[in-house]
């Protein structure tokens, strides 16, 4: 079931385009309908650079029960490492 539910979030990254890699700044996550996905709802994920263009934008579309397992690696990967080890590492070239 669609939401019409749009929850925006600012990021700090980068993620690799259909042009290359750019700047990550902001996320928008909500279910609706895929736009590729053969399943009838998907949770959907944008990471995009607005200031960039629409060729900064990378889309996922995920099921339910995909979406949930990822936040769980999520958590698990950031709970294994050392307390702020995610963040300390500064850029590494994009």
């Amino acid at each position: 079931m669609c939401t019409y539910q749009t929850h925006k979030v600012a990021l700090a990254g980068a993620a690799k385009g259909a042009s290359g890699w750019f700047t990550l700044t902001d996320g928008a996550v909500y279910v609706d309908h895929p736009f590729h996905s053969t399943h009838e709802h998907t949770l959907n994920i944008d990471f995009t650079n607005p200031s960039e263009g629409p060729s900064a934008r990378v889309a996922v579309e995920l099921t339910e029960e995909a979406a949930l397992a990822l936040v769980e690696a999520i958590q698990r990967a950031l709970a294994s490492a050392p307390p702020g080890m995610a963040s300390a590492a500064g850029p590494r070239g994009a």
